[in-house]
């Protein structure tokens, strides 16, 4: 009969050791060590140096003492490096400087494009901007984002800053033939549908609620969606469009205030809620900062004829330069807010530049639901909204938190007659005008968050709703105690009793008659 052997729990654990240490003492081919060594020196070098995160750095440790067996032999071989994220960015930058053989040959495409170099010049005497070497990387990078994107006309609206990153910002035209973005509703569909079915198996309570009919959207090329907006984090790497903005957007915008994080993907945590990520929160607050701070000098452009009705009284959107423009001295256009004029049309309470009536019901509706619109008692007509006509003065702005919403200055008092006219937003800090002679340009630097005149105060949540209607017919009774109980059946009895005895005697009144 063989012999059981004995389990790894019954061995004896001096044995088990002697093995193991053997096993360790075992000289590696490649070196003189062996494990049991080099396990004791790491310790031992832990134990001396007492690091802070010693578990992190073990494997350095480990590193490091098998690399010094091989001093002796004067080894040239060197780790191989690791390119880090400055290395990588200057390789994006050195292909801005970079023009292909195929460009000298080919024609260049006639194109409204800035000169920033002149634009930072400007900007620097009025004592802002991003530096002439960042402004010439942004320059280049702008025209890449022309030939890649064949863009009309394209300009450095500014820079948002950001807690990761930030984000340069390029004003375009939007391009002809370009097809109008349309939400997907698959998943809206889907409910509606599963909402039926489910009624049709198992019928549920109907809820009387309706919910606000939801503002549209204007189409490409018109009120806030008027120019196309493009944002980088660094001058070299790839540019992205940024969504057309809603009118929901710009109204939770209005009520939050959130600092940007560089990523575009990232989530809006916020109270209200906003209905998009960081894109469509950023292309709000571009609408936002435009439709405030984009000015021009009073005359340079002229509104626009349009076709229709003359006593259309909704504001004219569109304006033409003006030809005949001599130009307004510096020194009149650095003391007077009347020199000065909005050419971005103003953003009204509903989220929109022009008034829609939601009052009246768009679509086509059912039998049943006219009927049902009939019965209800008619609302008001709503008043239209309509602000401010384009072309407005600055003189005519509001002030907010007792603060003027701008501030006017010249470049230079020493030699005024080179010196530019310097406009300030106080309402956006970080948004800059300029204007000398007949140039003028408009520019934003700054974390996009409007002046609140003290600390932020968020939104506080309503209260909860009940979730059923409080009344005699729906709270249930407390339970009786059994004396109760006793007490109530006794008086029943006696009342039935008492009925009994009450019949009795109408039956024989009734016989005696």
């Amino acid at each position: 009969m063989e012999r059981p052997e004995r389990s790894r729990a019954h061995r004896d654990p001096s044995v088990e050791a002697a093995s193991l240490k053997a096993f360790m003492m075992k000289t590696s081919t490649d070196s003189t060590m062996n494990l049991y060594d080099h396990f004791t020196q790491v310790l031992l070098k832990v134990m001396d140096e007492r690091p802070h995160n010693a578990l992190d750095v073990i494997e350095d440790i480990s590193h490091d003492l098998k690399q010094a067996l091989f001093g002796d032999h004067k080894s040239t071989l060197r780790d191989t490096s690791q390119v880090t994220a400055a290395e990588l960015l200057a390789e994006q930058h050195r292909l801005l400087f970079h023009r292909p053989e195929e460009a000298d040959q080919e024609e260049e495409v006639e194109t409204t494009f800035p000169n920033v170099s002149e634009i930072g010049f400007y900007l620097e005497q009025a004592g802002v901007g991003l530096g002439r070497e960042e402004m010439q990387r942004i320059f280049l990078s702008l025209k890449q984002l022309v030939e890649s994107q064949a863009l009309q006309r394209c300009r450095l609206w500014g820079k948002i800053l950001g807690t990761e990153s930030s984000y340069i910002v390029a004003e375009a035209d939007h391009q002809e033939g370009e097809e109008e973005e349309e939400e997907s509703t698959d998943e809206e569909e889907k409910e509606i549908e599963m909402s039926q079915n489910d009624s049709e198996a198992d019928p549920i309570p109907q809820s009387t609620y309706k919910p606000q009919p939801m503002v549209p959207k204007e189409v490409k090329g018109t009120g806030a969606n008027k120019f196309a907006y493009y944002v980088c984090r660094e001058p070299g790497l790839p540019w992205v469009k940024l969504p057309s903005v809603t009118p929901t957007q710009i109204i939770v915008a209005r009520q939050i205030c959130k600092f940007f994080t560089g990523r575009l993907d990232a989530p809006v945590v916020s109270f209200p809620p906003f209905p998009g990520n960081e894109a469509s929160y950023l292309r709000a607050q571009i609408a936002r900062i435009s439709a405030g701070t984009q000015v021009s000098p009073q005359g340079f452009f002229l509104a626009g004829e349009e076709e229709g009705d003359e006593e259309d009284e909704a504001p004219r959107d569109s304006y033409e330069v003006n030809l005949d423009f001599e130009g307004i001295p510096v020194s009149e256009m650095a003391q007077s807010l009347s020199t000065w004029v909005h050419h971005v049309q103003h953003i009204l309470q509903q989220g929109r530049c022009t008034w829609v009536n939601m009052a009246v019901k768009q679509g086509e509706n059912s039998n049943e639901e006219l009927e049902a619109e009939e019965d209800e008692e008619e609302p008001d007509e709503p008043q239209p909204d309509i602000g401010p006509p384009l072309l407005t003065p600055l003189s005519q702005d509001a002030e907010i938190f007792n603060t003027p919403p701008w501030s006017l200055r010249m470049s230079s008092n020493l030699t005024s007659q080179h010196a530019a006219a310097v406009l300030r937003s106080n309402l956006w800090p970080g948004a800059y005008a300029y204007a000398c002679e007949k140039k003028f340009e408009n520019i934003y630097i700054g974390w996009g968050v409007k002046y609140n005149g003290g600390g932020y105060s968020p939104s506080v949540p309503p209260l909860p709703q009940n979730e059923y209607p409080s009344g005699p017919e729906i709270t249930e009774d407390v339970d009786p105690s059994p004396e109760e109980e006793q007490d109530l059946k006794e008086s029943l009895e006696e009342q039935q009793a008492s009925q009994e005895d009450m019949d009795d005697t109408d039956e024989h009144e009734e016989e005696d008659d």
